[in-house]
């Protein structure tokens, strides 16, 4: 079967969104008609940004503009200001008045209802193909409005709301979420911040040691051990809702000792925060704080996986572009069969995880909207972890084959692979390891989570996959029986062959309604994927190369 699978590619792309079939494909079949309609015109203009001056904007702030640290006025006041460059205050106003945020929690003027996370989704995506660092305190921001939206009281939601969902029609409130401490780390049971109630109002007193989106938040949720609570561990936080100013516009108690010096996502400014008395305000009950802000934490490892799936795609496309630009010995690059089974393996590759990532987005929708059933929400907590590992890990691989086919130049920061390696990198630690992760695989298993999904994927009539999926069953009944030393070393080679027999799956599915494209894709993907290529035969990417 042949197909055309890659459209104008001799012309770089000047429209994130128009150039992307595969996700014009997805919100068509996903979104009401009248919702697509308005997000088709939508996300028509936002890809034009971020293809143009967002990325632009993003190259400045990686190589000259990253976010400084004004710790004192001229009269030795402490400030803590963090300074970033105006360019990044423009894709700061023009990226939030777009409703990334806002329109998840609040009505679409032109439609009168609310949006949701899968419009959300589409335009962090096309976000982080241009700039993934400041996809973080999009991110961090979504977390905020959850937090509040499920669990604040309805004083708090009327005071912070509206400035978290700003849309240009008030003053933007950008979030964040502290959670990190230097002695605790991924434990977060061994925090140590202290949360005292003093003449009938909570402060916050200690340090939190890697806390992103710092002097930019104009509030941050910060998990604190109350002074009158004796409960150990993690059950004994508190989630707090701290402003970063106060009602005078004074700093709120708040210092910034540093700004980390990072590899990638230079863009969000990542601090050393102290809090010396900072007023704070308790969210939700008093008792669930970790609950709380591990909920969400499964919302922010989906963004981890659109900014992931967002780099491949850019990766890919820079890629495709350059070797059908260079020649060598006498023809293209992207004539020599190597390099086509390169590009074909990687489009199918990204093509399986943008859909098995909308697959996801949609499953959550259900679940936040109260439509999902218990079942479904173990299933949902178990593709995060497992979409989350595999699009990072893959994003770091597509940089790479990227570069590589660049070759010299793709190591030149004239060109924006080298940040996007750098900022890709990133992906596989926030919002969780892979060992973290492993962890959320076992304590899923042991809820019998992975036969509920093992259920779904084995009704798929392909052939390959229906004997993937009993493979894998039988693997996860041993899995289930060892002890658990043992199960922590096997659960990341067995998170990986779960998360691409799903792929595989929801590929298929898509290819079978979306058309013939769609169903080359699907089968590269499932040949390079799990090895069924016959020895010394043409893979189907050099096969179907010619047509696309």
């Amino acid at each position: 079967m042949q197909v055309q699978v890659l459209a104008n590619r001799h012309e770089k792309n000047k429209n994130f969104y128009e150039a992307d079939k595969t996700l014009q494909q997805l919100l068509q079949q996903k979104l009401p008609s009248d919702f697509y309609a308005y997000a088709n015109e939508q996300l028509t203009a936002f890809g034009k940004l971020c293809a143009g001056p967002i990325d632009a904007r993003a190259k400045v702030t990686d190589r000259e503009g990253e976010p400084r640290l004004r710790r004192y006025n001229a009269y030795g006041d402490e400030v803590s200001e963090v300074i970033v460059n105006e360019g990044y205050k423009q894709t700061v106003a023009e990226t939030y008045a777009t409703g990334i945020v806002g329109y998840v929690h609040k009505n679409i003027p032109e439609l009168g209802h609310k949006g949701n996370y899968m419009y959300s989704f589409a335009q962090g995506y096309l976000l982080s193909q241009t700039e993934p660092g400041f996809y973080c305190p999009v991110t961090l921001t979504m977390a905020t409005a959850y937090l509040f939206e499920h669990y604040a009281s309805d004083e708090l939601k009327q005071k912070f709301m509206p400035h978290i969902c700003a849309t240009g029609d008030a003053e933007l409130f950008e979030g964040a979420t502290f959670l990190t401490e230097r002695q605790g780390g991924s434990d977060v049971g061994a925090n140590v911040v202290e949360a005292r109630f003093e003449q009938g109002e909570w402060r916050l007193y200690g340090e939190k040691y890697f806390a992103s989106n710092a002097g930019m938040c104009g509030v941050a949720m910060v998990l604190a051990r109350q002074t009158t609570n004796s409960k150990q561990g993690s059950k004994g936080l508190t989630l707090f809702a701290v402003p970063w100013h106060d009602y005078d516009g004074e700093l709120n108690n708040i210092t910034i000792r540093r700004l980390k010096d990072k590899l990638g996502v230079k863009a969000v400014p990542s601090g050393e925060v102290e809090f010396n008395g900072a007023k704070a305000y308790v969210v939700g009950d008093s008792s669930k704080g970790i609950y709380y802000m591990l909920e969400a934490l499964n919302l922010s490892r989906i963004c981890n996986a659109a900014a992931s799936v967002g780099i491949m795609k850019r990766a890919l496309d820079e890629a495709v572009h350059y070797t059908n630009g260079r020649t060598a010995f006498g023809q293209k690059i992207a004539d020599f069969p190597m390099v086509q089974h390169s590009l074909g393996a990687l489009h199918a590759k990204w093509h399986a995880s943008l859909v098995a990532l909308f697959d996801l987005v949609e499953r959550y929708d259900a679940v936040v909207n109260g439509g999902a059933s218990e079942e479904g929400q173990q299933i949902v907590r178990l593709l995060i972890a497992l979409v989350k590992k595999e699009t990072a890990e893959w994003a770091i691989e597509f940089t790479h084959e990227a570069i590589e086919l660049h070759g010299g130049n793709g190591y030149i920061e004239d060109f924006v692979l080298p940040r996007l390696l750098r900022d890709a990198q990133v992906l596989t630690v926030w919002e969780g390891t892979s060992n973290i992760l492993a962890h959320e695989l076992i304590r899923l298993v042991q809820k019998n989570a992975h036969m509920a999904l093992l259920e779904e994927l084995k009704q798929t009539d392909h052939p390959s996959l229906q004997q993937l999926a009993s493979a894998l069953e039988q693997r996860f009944k041993t899995f289930a029986a060892l002890d658990p030393a043992m199960q922590t070393l096997e659960a990341k080679p067995l998170m990986q062959q779960f998360a691409r027999l799903y792929e595989a799956v929801i590929a298929v599915q898509h290819g079978k309604t979306a058309g013939e494209r769609e169903q080359v894709l699907a089968e590269i993907y499932i040949e390079e994927q799990f090895d069924q290529k016959v020895f010394g035969e043409a893979p189907l990417t050099v096969k179907s190369f010619s047509a696309f």
